[in-house]
């Protein structure tokens, strides 16, 4: 029998997560930006194989006869393209709209339970949805395996919260500028794994059931999710400790993603931020999903030139958000960065939707790519530089979600104008969207003038 009076041994501290933490996380957010775009140079091929493999009275079938009414054009070039681009935003809409109802929640839950535990339950869920999509051979299943990466691809919120875990407030945007750089490197090798690999046929092999066309970019895919579990799984220590975890009162509250974005109870700041960040996502993502339809009805580009935009967008995103941010942040202030980027990306808009050589097209995506380089991880790290440690991966679950939603919505809206107005107004149309965010950004309160811990100095 053990003495009562004895004091009970103090509780032995959480090891500190180590610097390597941030390479494992880096890893998690690219597979899941890669796990996102590397469908995007299939759709225009994909819709006409699962209609010539189901038949035209099947649900592809009859999608893609009522696209084609719904964008009929005399020319049939025109057609087939304006047909496709719609196609490619609803199906890409999907992906994103569960994005934005799960991202808070996956959030919300790694708030009380750690982030370990959620990034593993959800890793795993892309690893089965990728081998889902290599084996859809009817349209169906490929629609399951995106519904499947959509819910579980809101781990993104999870992972940027375990990156405030593990940063400083004076290196809070160094650490979403290397969450950026995962986006631009997943973004630059996403679109172009897709289209290497959709070269490689395994149709047939092994007389395996199920195996189609974009089998190969979907196993792809599935090694790389594969990779991340198993590296998640030897190297992420918890970054979240047992005694920071759920202690806010606001976590008694319900998981409802209405609720959750509805601004109430956000930490100040937050909300003005989510509003900024929401109004230049709708314009960036009308534009980045229509880019390739531009480039190929007036620039007349080949696949293969599809893949150079990507490369060079995606470059300079990682170069800038890699290096360039975690050196200017700490000198300038997220806030002044933010509003240099939001005015590099509104005349890049312009360029681009009137661009109609090579030359003055790449100097408009230049000027896209460095700026919104610039603004993404700044409003990331304002974010969280507002919220207190115990709700940081509800409130920027918010956040992110509220990127999915841009994503869901901007794609179907942009790829209507492209198809009613022309290929140009897409862009004119987001760079007059752009102008709000921009006069918003100038309203954001420093983090030192919140509640929540204050950062270097602008």
């Amino acid at each position: 029998m053990t003495d009562s009076s004895t004091p009970p041994a103090p509780p032995v501290p959480t090891p500190a997560p180590r610097r390597a933490s941030l390479g494992v996380l880096f890893l998690t957010v690219f597979v899941d930006l890669v796990g996102f775009s590397i469908i995007f140079p299939l759709f225009p091929d994909m819709l006409d194989h699962y209609v010539e493999a189901e038949g035209t009275e099947s649900l592809i079938g009859k999608l893609a006869a009522w696209l084609g009414e719904f964008v009929s054009h005399p020319e049939e070039t025109k057609q087939r393209l304006y047909t496709t681009a719609l196609f490619g935003g609803i199906l890409g809409s999907i992906y994103s709209t569960l994005q934005f109802v799960f991202a808070p929640l996956w959030g919300r839950l790694s708030d009380r339970t750690g982030r370990r535990p959620i990034l593993l339950i959800s890793i795993t869920g892309l690893a089965l949805a990728y081998l889902v999509w290599v084996f859809a051979g009817s349209f169906v299943l490929l629609v399951v395996s995106r519904v499947v990466a959509g819910v579980m691809g809101g781990n993104i919120s999870v992972a940027t919260a375990a990156v405030a875990d593990i940063t400083g407030e004076k290196d809070r945007a160094k650490g979403m500028g290397m969450i950026g750089a995962a986006f631009g490197l997943g973004f630059i090798l996403g679109p172009a794994i897709g289209a290497m690999l959709s070269g490689i046929d395994l149709t047939g092999t092994a007389g395996l059931p199920g195996l189609n066309p974009y089998s190969a970019p979907a196993l792809g895919a599935l090694g790389l999710s594969l990779w991340n579990l198993i590296w998640v799984s030897l190297r992420l220590p918890e970054t979240l400790p047992p005694e920071k975890r759920g202690t806010s009162s606001t976590h008694a509250r319900s998981f409802n993603p209405v609720r959750l974005l509805s601004g109430a109870n956000l930490p100040d700041g937050v909300s003005g931020t989510n509003l900024v960040f929401f109004l230049f996502q709708t314009a960036f993502a009308g534009m980045e999903f229509t880019l390739v339809f531009l480039a190929k009805d007036r620039l007349e580009y080949t696949q293969r030139d599809m893949m150079w935009i990507f490369i060079f967008i995606g470059l300079l995103i990682a170069l800038v958000q890699g290096g360039i941010v975690r050196r200017l942040a700490p000198k300038l202030g997220e806030r002044r960065l933010i509003r240099v980027g939001l005015a590099m990306v509104l005349p890049g808009l312009v360029i681009v939707g009137w661009a109609t050589s090579t030359l003055p097209f790449y100097c408009g995506l230049a000027l896209l790519a460095i700026g919104s380089a610039l603004v993404s991880p700044c409003l990331s790290a304002l974010v969280s530089l507002y919220t207190p440690a115990d709700r940081q991966g509800e409130v920027l679950g918010v956040f992110r979600s509220l990127g999915a939603l841009s994503r869901a919505i901007a794609p179907i809206i942009a790829g209507l104008v492209f198809w009613k107005l022309g290929s140009q107004w897409p862009y004119y149309g987001s760079a007059i969207v752009m102008l709000a965010p921009l006069l918003l950004s100038g309203r954001l309160p420093r983090p030192g003038d919140t509640p929540a811990p204050s950062s270097g100095s602008e």
